[in-house]
């Protein structure tokens, strides 16, 4: 068993609820989505990654293992079309394992054993160029019941760009509220796109959304903080 692997590095997580922790990356290589915004594209296609076994994986993750490092973090690209391969290096580890997704292979992260903390992408509409295919919406919902039925500790991070507007930005968040199974203790992290220089004259815009997300969920606005601190 191989999959494609573009680079395994240990750094602070710089997004979502465990910001600021230390932990191993694993970014896989090919996605099944092609999102404008997307801040890593050589990851996007399979073929830019190094062919790699579990076995080796686990090996490169063993020698850059740190004592404050509780957790790996499989990223990518989109980590759920490799469930098998995370499963084999996941069971290798007596560490938190976290899944970074875009939500929409449902069928795939149900076949994951082991996972601790799922940070799942919703993705709007402008994210692509042409039109949304509501497909991806309908599987990033399935996913998130499919989590919280599990009792998975899983959080929903929605990119805004400066271009994003209320109006779309609200009619995503009130599908959100009407389709997931419970609404209770859901945590929606807002994530402005970097870098953050783009949003000055226009932050007052980042408390418009807070204001949205806050009318059905728990809500906090993060940026990439590894960005900020020039850290991979």
């Amino acid at each position: 068993m191989k999959a494609p692997i573009i680079e395994i590095f240990s750094s602070f997580q710089g997004e979502g609820l465990l910001i600021g922790q230390r932990q191993i990356f694993v970014r896989f290589a090919g996605c099944n989505l092609n999102c404008n915004y997307c801040d890593t594209n050589d990851s996007k296609s399979e073929k830019s990654g190094k062919l790699m076994t579990p076995e080796e994986v686990s090996e490169e993750i063993n020698e850059i293992l740190t004592p404050d490092c509780k957790a790996i973090s499989f990223t990518g690209g989109e980590p759920s079309l490799y469930p098998d391969f995370i499963n084999e290096v996941s069971k290798n580890f007596n560490l938190n394992i976290m899944l970074e997704t875009n939500g929409t292979l449902p069928d795939n992260i149900d076949l994951l054993n082991k996972l601790d903390i799922v940070s799942l992408d919703i993705k709007l509409p402008e994210h692509f160029d042409g039109d949304f295919d509501e497909e991806i919406f309908l599987n990033e919902i399935k996913s998130l019941n499919l989590l919280r039925e599990k009792s998975i500790n899983v959080y929903c991070k929605v990119v805004i760009l400066p271009s994003t507007k209320i109006k779309s930005f609200k009619e995503v968040v009130e599908k959100l509220s009407e389709n997931i199974s419970s609404k209770s203790n859901l945590k929606i992290i807002i994530q402005p796109s970097s870098p953050l220089g783009e949003w000055k004259n226009i932050n007052y815009k980042l408390f418009e959304f807070s204001e949205v997300v806050g009318q059905y969920f728990e809500v906090s606005t993060i940026p990439q903080i590894h960005k900020i601190l020039d850290i991979e």
